[in-house]
């Protein structure tokens, strides 16, 4: 694989580099855009070009004609990310170098960011259904151990941005309609002054969706105010609602799938199987310049949230939260003579707290029996710094990151009020990485770290046959800690003297992990709960390119390698013979992770024509390939791998002040029946839901602009 790395590099070089020469002495044809595009997820606002990992920025033009009925239409074309979604955004599994895929709810080991503050919970858990990419301006991708800048960021960042981007005040109204009565309408306003501007979007989304008792509605409001009084100071004020319901098919065994691959889990039905969520988040932001050039500078947030769920399964449990959280960071910059020197200090904090109450549940109704409550209290402390100082002067660079983390779980049992539990997780992650760049436009870099995931609090419940089986903690789960090496290449090469191939953006990664103490999922008697392995190796291969091929006829393609395996795992499970409980031990050591493509490609065909001065053609071809996938960790049975085809065509029509945005496009055109989330690990093998068949979706956007 080292080798395929190496020549990989030594082919783009040969090929590009000779006819898109660099020297002072030449006249400047050519544009270096990674030298132009900034990155805030780094908590330094750098140049992708001058960053020493894999980093990745979006914006909202590159999804304006997309389907944004969930985050995979977004982003399922980005390498080192894949995506499961059930059902639109809601318990999508993010996974990016497999960090992300044990958790068969919620998304784990990526920090999830909104305008640069955590979406994620203190321990690490999230839920994206606040995200609304009409509101969206932004998209920001930090693959691979990010844990020395955030808590709980093993596989990376992706902070999402909303739209504060415009120079005029404007209003347009989206409208949304798919198969199977999928409706997306909704506002979207702005406007903006000498010195402030406000944004505030509202969308209500409802699905049946394409599996019996599947559907969901939401609302769900973003708003941002911004003020800036002087010419070093911004103050933001960004707040948002989310308010909905979703039902779940539930999960199929292997007969029930090549049944109807569609059909819903009885058991869900007879249950009424949902969630109820309604949450939100009011968040204060102060940027201030201490000197004139920006040399010193100081952010400081502070936030609040709410966050209540309702959740039936076997049963009604009801979770009632509050938090408050906030950050503070200084950054200065420093020339040593020639050399640059930035550095940056900061702390973050985020205290949540509240009640679980569980009721019996009567097919979906909150039953009056009490069985269960239990206050919860998670917290997250952490210290990081960030310095990156050029050895040589825009050539050498040398990055040197780390973050202490203390993650505290306080559980208290309150029905009875004899059990209760703590425990602490805490450890201090460095990382140091060089980035050297042979020409403006072209840069090799390379990264070693550590990087520490503490459990989540759902992951900590107890089970049976732990060394404290009365606890209300397992006292047994371990932290998820690694040792990671990467090693890549990027560059963007634009030419003007050239008609074809004249723009190449390119990225190419590999990275090695050693995970030990892997946290896993298992079942006991329908169950779920977690496990640590022994030791995990995991190597892999990223690449990405977009090519200019002639005049708005754009290719962008994505593949990942992915090699995962357990290097060390011995497993306990418990077993129901006859009525008879038995402990077995089964060794899954030389197996492959699962729920992790070994191959993971993408590729977009794409072209813009502008019919006239103010009409503008939009065309897209997509196609997708994942090879199959185990499904749990015994490697006892895997998914078959599968390729996807959809396409895309979009007017954008500007008239004066208006503007007109129609578009459509079918999905899956060959209605290939395939996996689409693998439920990991099931005891009852119900491993499989299905993924979307062949659907067709369509939009018009009526925009205005009064200036």
């Amino acid at each position: 694989m080292k080798k395929t790395l190496f020549y990989l590099i030594l082919l783009i070089g040969i090929l590009f580099i000779p006819k898109y020469s660099y020297s002072q002495d030449t006249p400047d044809t050519t544009r270096y855009e990674t030298d132009e595009i900034m990155i805030t997820a780094t908590q330094t606002e750098q140049k992708i070009i001058d960053i020493p990992y894999s980093v990745v920025r979006l914006d909202k033009s590159q999804w304006k004609f997309e389907e944004k009925n969930s985050i995979d239409n977004v982003l399922g074309s980005v390498s080192g990310l894949f995506l499961e979604n059930r059902y639109g955004n809601h318990d999508v599994r993010i996974s990016i170098r497999g960090f992300g895929s044990r958790s068969n709810s919620g998304i784990r080991g990526v920090r999830i960011l909104l305008d640069g503050i955590p979406e994620s919970e203190p321990d690490g858990q999230t839920r994206i259904e606040a995200l609304d990419f009409e509101a969206i301006g932004r998209i920001e991708l930090v693959k691979g151990n990010s844990s020395s800048l955030y808590t709980n960021a093993p596989g990376g960042v992706i902070n999402f941005l909303n739209d504060v981007y415009f120079q005029k005040p404007f209003a347009i109204s989206f409208n949304e309609v798919g198969q199977f009565h999928l409706r997306n309408n909704g506002v979207k306003a702005g406007y903006v002054g000498s010195d402030y501007l406000a944004m505030a979007t509202y969308k209500y989304h409802t699905y049946n969706g394409y599996r019996p008792h599947s559907n969901d509605y939401w609302n769900i409001l973003n708003s941002v105010i911004r003020l800036t009084p002087g010419d070093r100071t911004q103050l933001d004020i960004l707040g948002y609602g989310a308010l909905g319901l979703i039902k779940l098919p539930g999960s199929l065994n292997i007969t029930e799938y090549n049944k109807d691959p569609y059909m819903a889990n009885p058991q869900d039905i007879s249950r009424d199987t949902k969630r109820i969520s309604n949450k939100g988040r009011l968040a204060l932001r102060f940027n201030a310049g201490l000197d004139r050039n920006y040399n010193n500078q100081i952010e400081l947030t502070g936030y609040g949230t709410m966050k209540y769920f309702e959740r039936t399964a076997a049963t009604y449990r009801i979770f009632d939260r509050t938090g408050l959280g906030g950050t503070a960071k200084w950054t200065n910059r420093t020339a040593f003579g020639e050399r640059d020197n930035e550095l940056a200090i900061g702390m973050d904090v985020f205290y949540q707290s509240g009640p679980i109450s569980e009721f019996n549940n009567i097919n979906g109704v909150k039953g009056d029996v009490l069985e269960n409550q239990t206050v919860e209290v998670i917290s997250n402390l952490g210290f990081y710094y960030s310095d990156n100082f050029f050895i040589v002067p825009d050539k050498l660079s040398l990055l040197v990151t780390g973050r202490y983390d203390r993650v505290v779980f306080n559980f208290a049992d309150q029905l009875l009020g004899i059990r209760s539990g703590e425990r602490i997780f805490s450890d201090f992650t460095p990382k140091f990485a060089l980035n050297f760049k042979p020409l403006p436009n072209i840069s090799f870099y390379s990264s070693f770290g550590y990087s520490f995931d503490s459990p989540a609090g759902n992951e900590l419940d107890n089970y049976p046959t732990s060394s404290d089986p009365i606890g209300l903690l397992n006292p047994d789960l371990k932290p998820q800690k690694s040792q990671n090496i990467e090693v890549g290449t990027k560059g963007n090469l634009v030419s003007s003297q050239r008609r074809w191939f004249n723009n190449l953006l390119y990225e190419v990664t590999f990275f090695n992990y050693n995970i030990e103490d892997e946290i896993v999922p298992f079942e006991v008697f329908g169950d779920v709960f977690f496990r640590n392995s022994a030791k995990t190796k995991r190597t892999g291969v990223e690449i990405g390119f977009t090519l200019n091929i002639y005049k708005g006829l754009t290719l962008q393609t994505a593949y990942s390698f992915s090699d995962f395996k357990y290097d060390q795992y011995t497993a306990v499970s418990i077993i129901d013979v006859g009525g008879n409980i038995d402990t077995v031990f089964q060794s899954f050591s030389g197996n492959i992770v699962p729920s992790v493509p070994k191959h993971n490609a993408s590729m977009n065909l794409q072209y813009n024509h502008d019919i006239t001065n103010n009409l503008t053609a939009y065309a897209k071809v997509n196609y997708r390939h994942v090879s199959g996938m185990y499904v749990n960790d015994q490697n006892s049975a895997k998914t078959n791998g599968y390729n996807l085809v959809g396409t895309t065509l979009g007017l954008d029509w500007r008239m004066d002040k208006f503007n007109l945005l129609l578009y459509g496009g079918l999905n899956n055109i060959t209605n290939v029946k395939y996996v689409g989330f693998i439920n990991i690990n099931s005891a009852n093998g119900r491993f499989y839901e299905a993924g979307e068949p062949q659907n067709w979706f369509m939009s018009a956007n009526f925009g205005y602009t009064f200036r």
